[in-house]
């Protein structure tokens, strides 16, 4: 339900183009990384996936499990509900583990929060947390490094701009755009998976910029100058 929704709104917001590095490979029992930037980016980046076939567990904030309707979907689905601050916190690292066992795709932000800037300009990835190296360590699963672009111009800013912008996307159909790169294994050549990670996800969200003819597509981060 949540793929076929997203792959129904999406296209009513915004102009969504997809690219995948040649390399790239969806294998089952992966974790797909992607950036965080809107309210909105999840939506895409699931309707994304959906065009290539691919329907993953989404590691999701806790809340929405509390939306009575969409709560009931997201359990039924399997979703993964994420309590941030919270004894439970470590509860999303296991369903995570148990769903990658299946051969599942799980979907992980790494940023795990939202930036809190108010514009709608592109920026590089925030740091990571440390949760998706614990699980690709746990697991030896590889990471499928997603860059998406563009989701600001949906929704972004102040809750008040937020709402405006939802509301006036329909006619605005913003450019939106998300970029899968090659897949990273971890291993002893690695040691420092959480920044080889962020890496891998912010030259994906370049990709994914420079296709919208974002400015800080063109700006190198301090990754790619050391």
């Amino acid at each position: 339900m949540l793929s076929r929704l997203a792959g129904t709104l999406v296209p009513a917001f915004g102009r969504l183009s997809v690219t995948v590095d040649a390399d790239a490979d969806f294998a089952p029992g992966s974790v797909i990384a992607a950036n965080h930037t809107s309210l909105a980016d999840p939506v895409v980046v699931v309707a994304a996936l959906r065009q290539l076939g691919i329907e993953p567990v989404v590691m999701a904030a806790a809340g929405l499990w509390r939306i009575p309707l969409l709560g009931r979907a997201l359990t039924r689905e399997g979703h993964i509900p994420v309590y941030r601050r919270d004894r439970r916190a470590a509860d999303a690292l296991d369903g995570a583990a148990e769903a990658l066992a299946r051969g599942r795709i799980v979907l992980i932000y790494g940023e795990g929060g939202l930036p809190r800037r108010r514009d709608v300009a592109e920026a590089a990835p925030e740091p990571f947390r440390s949760g998706l190296a614990r699980l690709v360590q746990r697991t030896g699963a590889p990471i499928i490094p997603l860059g998406q672009a563009g989701a600001r111009r949906i929704t972004s800013g102040s809750r008040l701009k937020q709402i405006a912008g939802a509301i006036t996307a329909p006619l605005r159909r913003p450019a939106l755009h998300v970029h899968i790169g090659a897949s990273v294994l971890m291993s002893d050549e690695h040691p420092f998976p959480t920044a080889r990670a962020h890496e891998a996800v912010t030259s994906a969200w370049r990709t994914a910029a420079a296709h919208l003819d974002e400015p800080a597509a063109r700006t190198k981060s301090s990754l790619d100058l050391n």
